[in-house]
């Protein structure tokens, strides 16, 4: 017959076996409480732009599925990548969203080696909020109506041939440009895709490359001129616009650009799961896709795991263009 020591032994011993799977079947859902605070919306670029426009149709949308505001931060400097480091420097607890974009993420990461952050790893993509094709514009003016007329007089004009970048997605798309046409260009930085274009109406740069939302109102109303679209079709809210290829241009690629929602890595994934299924909801609201619709960009609204993996495909495309091109920015 075994002893009582020996027999309490045992007890103990099963005790603490099963004692890690009872606390862990007993620990709360870290996403149960979420979000217990006004959610964060932290901007690179300044009011005005597409991100800005996107994150203000959407977030109170969001706010309203999840029961607390979506307070919009702009954060502005070093073409975006500021409002990135400050991110990272929050609790990864989902109250603090990064809504970046292509050029200042994925573009960024292709053209500067010592990044302090990893739009997929150092970041969590949650979801791609809007999509939008670039518009090469110019002046309204009689003097320069097409592509072709736009590379004569930057040529003839170096001196006055410059244009505008607020992100490193419209900079190597206009030095793809001048790459394929010979043109000179110099780059001046601006904080928004509205001043850049802006810049061009006022005539303190010649061309730009903006998205699609803040550009495409200003070529109706007359204040500057679409000379091409940047993909392989025509847009419907500027029929007589070609694309690059229609206008001679055919080898520059422009790639589709993209915003997007990010955490910080190590958020819990449960939070990160709640935020996903929650900004998916608002973008698949009629209003909204309306909305977003009526500023020419395209909603969106896949999963993590394809924004995930769209951003990684950029990520080697534009390196193997940069590559290709022998590109060199400056960080």
């Amino acid at each position: 017959m075994q002893s009582k020591t020996t027999i309490r032994a045992v007890l103990l011993a099963a005790l603490a076996l099963a004692m890690p799977a009872t606390f862990a079947w007993a620990q709360p859902d870290p996403a149960a409480g979420y979000p217990n605070r006004p959610i964060h919306f932290v901007l690179g670029f300044a009011a005005g732009g597409g991100t800005d426009l996107l994150s203000r149709i959407v977030g109170p949308k969001l706010s309203e599925i999840l029961g607390q505001p979506v307070i919009i931060e702009n954060r502005t400097g070093a073409g975006g990548r500021l409002s990135v480091e400050y991110v990272q420097n929050q609790p990864a607890d989902g109250h603090t969203v990064q809504i970046g974009a292509i050029g200042q993420l994925a573009v960024a990461t292709a053209i500067y080696p010592k990044l302090s952050f990893h739009p997929t790893r150092t970041l969590m993509p949650i979801t791609m909020i809007g999509s939008y094709p670039l518009l090469l514009v110019g002046p309204a003016n009689d003097q320069i109506k097409t592509v072709k007329d736009l590379i004569a007089f930057g040529k003839a004009n170096p001196g006055k041939s410059n244009y505008p970048s607020s992100s490193p997605a419209f900079t190597i798309a206009s030095e793809l440009f001048k790459l394929k046409t010979g043109m000179p260009a110099q780059s001046i930085p601006y904080r928004s895709t509205n001043e850049m274009v802006l810049s061009v109406v006022g005539g303190q740069t010649l061309f730009a490359f903006p998205d699609s939302g803040v550009a495409v109102p200003m070529v109706q109303g007359g204040k500057l001129r679409a000379l091409a679209v940047g993909r392989a079709t025509r847009i419907p809210e500027l029929p007589n616009a070609p694309t690059l290829a229609e206008a001679g241009i055919g080898d520059v690629d422009l790639k589709t650009q993209w915003i997007g929602a990010f955490l910080v890595a190590g958020t819990p994934a449960p939070i990160a799961k709640k935020l996903e299924t929650a900004l998916r909801q608002a973008l698949a609201d009629t209003a909204v896709r309306e909305r977003i619709r009526g500023i020419t960009y395209f909603p969106e609204g896949g999963s993590a795991e394809e924004f995930r993996a769209r951003i990684d495909d950029d990520i080697k495309i534009f390196s193997d263009v940069i590559k290709a091109a022998n590109l060199k920015f400056e960080q």
